[in-house]
């Protein structure tokens, strides 16, 4: 039975919420996420607080999970140096996320950087993950196109990879940020690159249209495809995104399909029932 990654992302789901979620829903949220069996959860981001205003307590939410009895690692995205600086002091953090957009409008209105200051950063924070003990995971923002009219291909994208890789990436999510992705790329990206860098997990970021979630997944997973973003309903996405049915890929959905195709997620279905009805309360009071 193949093992799948799954990585439910609160923090994507959350942060573009104008209304305050206050610390403890935040932490009653994520602490029903932990008990579901999901490989890592993307919880908080250490950002500035005027950028992502929601994001401003993770260092709280963090303090106050129990995290004894819970398999799943735990992911913060940071966009700089200091921010990998800060959470790297925290030891239950095993994972920072930099987003890296190989659209330099995206980056610039993300991480207020060129490109090539972007570079210099990930260098910075991948020595920073090495001395603290954590792992980088790398985003391609804008990985399958962008709005911008900014040069996109398939070689771009696999110009970038082989970059990324001569740097030391070791996890590489490819990341639909505006729902851009079709099947035909998504398969020739993930088909091209897992075999030809075997010393990188590469990962899967999907934003979607409620009806288009399916063949994106089986895309690829069919092209060796085995770690997998999701939030719960797909809550979440771009803000940029220009149509408001784009959002993140389903947690659920990505469930059921695995559970067709006979793969491990390791998620536990009552458990994952709680948290969705967690998710559902939430989302309903604040959204």
């Amino acid at each position: 039975m193949k093992a799948i990654k799954i990585i439910e992302c609160p923090r994507d789901a959350m942060q573009g919420i104008k209304t305050f979620i206050p610390t403890e829903k935040k932490v009653q949220y994520i602490q029903s996420l932990l008990r579901v069996g999901f490989d890592t959860i993307d919880f908080g981001s250490f950002v500035s607080p005027k950028a992502i205003p929601q994001m401003q307590d993770t260092a709280e939410v963090l303090a106050q999970l129990d995290l004894s009895q819970t398999t799943s690692k735990l992911l913060a995205i940071i966009a700089n140096t200091q921010g990998a600086e800060i959470a790297s002091k925290h030891k239950e953090i095993q994972y920072l996320g930099f987003p890296f957009s190989i659209s330099e409008n995206f980056q610039m209105r993300n991480t207020h950087k060129t490109i090539a200051e972007a570079l210099i950063s990930l260098q910075e924070i991948l020595e920073i993950a090495v001395k603290s003990n954590k792992e980088v995971v790398t985003y391609i923002s804008m990985g399958f196109g962008n709005p911008y009219g900014d040069p996109y291909n398939v070689e771009i994208v696999g110009e970038w990879t082989e970059k990324l890789a001569n740097m030391g990436v070791k996890i590489l999510s490819l990341s639909d940020t505006i729902g851009s992705s079709v099947p035909e790329t998504i398969d020739y990206l993930f088909s091209n690159l897992i075999p030809k860098y075997p010393n990188i997990e590469f990962g899967a970021h999907l934003h979607t249209t409620p009806d288009t979630w399916f063949e994106k997944v089986d895309a690829a997973y069919k092209a060796g495809c085995v770690r997998f973003d999701g939030a719960i309903k797909g809550y979440g996405g771009c803000p940029m995104a220009k149509d408001d049915l784009t959002g993140n890929m389903p947690t659920e959905k990505l469930l059921s399909y695995f559970t067709a195709e006979k793969a491990n997620t390791n998620c536990h279905p009552i458990s994952f029932e709680s948290a969705y009805n967690e998710a559902l309360k939430i989302f309903n009071a604040y959204h």
